[in-house]
C-alpha cells in the first residue's frame, strides 16, 4: 500500500510540474505578443528622415546644380565632367529608362537627379556614404540609383558609342585615319583593360573580364580578341601593300612589349644593341601607340571612380567601367575639342613633344612598357622587318623622323 501511494505522490507532482511549464511557456508568448503590439501601435520614429525630405529645398541637384547651370558654366562642367548640353542630352535620352511612379508613401526620384547623382559618383569616385548628405539621398538608395542609371545608359548608348569593327570596309576605316594622322599603317591598339583605340581616342572594344593579379598578356591570350585574330573571325580585311609600296602586309595591332609578336600583333624592338632603322621603326609605333596612353588618361582624368578601389560585386564594377567607357566615346564624339588640352601635344613634327596634363596627376600601370616572353614567330618577325624597311624608305618615311630618335 505504501509503495501505491508513493507512486501516486509522484504522478500528481509531475502533473503539477508540467501544469507550471505549460503556465511560463504561455505567460513567455503572451510577453511576445504583447511587445510586439507595442512595438506595432508605436510605429517608425520616422517614414523619411526631416532633413531628408527637405531634398528639394537645399539638395545639390535642386539647389546647387540650378545655380551652377543659371550662372557658371564651366563650374558645371567641372562638376559633372560634361557640359550642360551633353548632361541634358543624356537625360532626354535616358530620362524615360529610369523614370518612376509615384506611390502613396512618398514621391519617385526625379530622373535628371538620379542621373545627376550617378554622374558625380563616376566624376569624383565619392562613396555613397559621404554623397548623402549633399544629395540627402541614404546611401542604401543610391546604390539602387546608380546601377539602375549605368543599366540606362548602356542600353542607350552602348549599341551606338562601343561597336567593334566587323567587316573588312569598318577595319580599314580605322586603319586609314591611324596612318592619315599618326603616319603608321594598317594597325589597331590593344592594353589591359584590354581595350582596343582608335586613333581619335576613342575605345572600339573592351574586356573587362580579366583578374586583376593576370598580366597583360596573360589576359590577352584568353580574350575573344586573340581567339578572333587567330581564327580570322574578325573581319579584318585581306593582306594589302603598304602605301607606295609592292608588298602585301596583314593588318595587325599595335602592342608593347608585354604582347607576343604576331602577323596580327606588332610590338617594339628590343632596346638592347638596335639599329637607327630599329629605333625610328620604334618610333614610328609609338607615336600611334601613344594614342591609348591619351586615351586612358582621359578616361581616367574625367571618371575618377576608375581610380579607386570600388567596394562592389565584380559584375557591379564591370557595369560602372562600361558605363564610363561609354559616356567617354559619347563627349569625344559630341565634343570632340573638350579635354584636347589634357592630350599630349604636338603641333608639328618638327616642334617638341609637350607631355599631356593627365600626366601629371595619374600613374596608370596599363600605359607602362611590361618586358614579356618573346615568343615572336617567324613570319611576325619577317612582318615586323617589312615594316621597319617600310618606315625608312622612300615610300614610308616622314622627312622628320631622323631628328626624333
Amino acid at each position: 500500500m505504501a509503495d501505491q501511494e508513493k507512486h501516486q505522490y509522484a504522478v500528481a507532482a509531475l502533473m503539477h510540474h508540467n501544469n507550471l511549464l505549460q503556465l511560463a511557456l504561455h505567460q513567455v508568448k503572451m510577453s511576445k505578443a504583447e511587445s510586439k503590439k507595442k512595438r506595432k501601435r508605436r510605429g517608425r520614429k520616422w517614414w523619411v528622415r526631416p532633413w531628408l525630405g527637405r531634398r528639394p529645398q537645399v539638395g545639390v541637384y535642386d539647389k546647387l546644380m540650378a545655380e551652377l547651370r543659371a550662372e557658371d558654366q564651366a563650374s558645371f562642367h567641372n562638376f559633372l565632367r560634361m557640359p550642360r548640353e551633353m548632361f541634358d542630352e543624356l537625360r532626354q535620352r535616358v530620362g524615360p529608362r529610369i523614370t518612376k511612379k509615384d506611390t502613396r508613401f512618398r514621391p519617385a526620384l526625379d530622373p535628371g537627379m538620379k542621373l545627376a547623382l550617378t554622374l558625380r559618383h563616376l566624376a569624383s569616385g565619392d562613396s555613397y556614404a559621404s554623397q548623402k548628405f549633399g544629395w540627402r539621398v541614404p546611401h542604401n538608395t543610391q546604390s539602387q540609383v546608380v546601377r539602375e542609371v549605368c543599366h540606362a545608359i548602356l542600353d542607350e548608348y552602348l549599341d551606338e558609342m562601343l561597336t567593334c569593327p566587323s567587316t573588312p570596309e569598318e577595319w580599314k576605316e580605322v586603319a586609314d585615319k591611324f596612318y592619315q594622322r599618326w603616319n603608321f599603317l594598317q594597325g589597331f591598339f590593344s592594353i589591359v583593360l584590354l581595350a582596343l583605340v582608335d586613333s581619335d581616342y576613342k575605345f572600339v572594344w573592351a574586356d573587362l573580364g580579366g583578374l586583376g593579379s593576370a598580366s597583360d598578356a596573360q589576359i590577352y591570350n584568353s580574350s575573344e580578341l586573340k581567339h578572333g585574330a587567330e581564327e580570322d573571325l574578325l573581319g579584318f580585311p585581306q593582306p594589302t601593300p603598304l602605301p607606295q609600296d609592292t608588298t602585301d602586309a596583314p593588318y595587325f595591332y599595335i602592342g608593347d612589349d608585354a604582347f607576343a609578336l604576331r602577323s596580327y600583333m606588332m610590338k617594339p624592338y628590343s632596346l638592347r644593341g638596335v639599329s637607327q632603322e630599329e629605333r625610328i621603326y620604334n618610333y614610328r609605333l609609338s607615336r600611334a601607340r601613344r594614342v591609348v596612353e591619351n586615351a586612358f588618361g582621359i578616361l581616367a582624368n574625367r571618371f575618377q571612380v576608375i581610380l579607386g578601389t570600388m567596394p562592389h560585386k565584380p559584375e557591379t564594377v564591370k557595369l560602372r567601367v562600361n558605363t564610363c567607357l561609354v559616356l567617354h566615346n559619347l563627349m569625344r564624339v559630341r565634343y570632340p575639342s573638350l579635354k584636347n588640352q589634357q592630350l599630349d601635344q604636338q603641333a608639328s613634327p618638327e616642334e617638341d613633344f609637350v607631355p599631356g596634363a593627365w600626366r601629371d596627376d595619374f600613374n596608370l600601370e596599363d600605359t607602362q612598357v611590361v618586358a614579356g616572353t618573346n615568343t615572336a614567330t617567324k613570319e611576325a618577325k619577317k612582318q615586323r622587318n617589312l615594316i621597319k624597311h617600310w618606315v625608312n624608305s622612300s615610300a614610308g618615311a616622314v622627312d622628320w623622323q631622323d631628328r626624333m630618335v
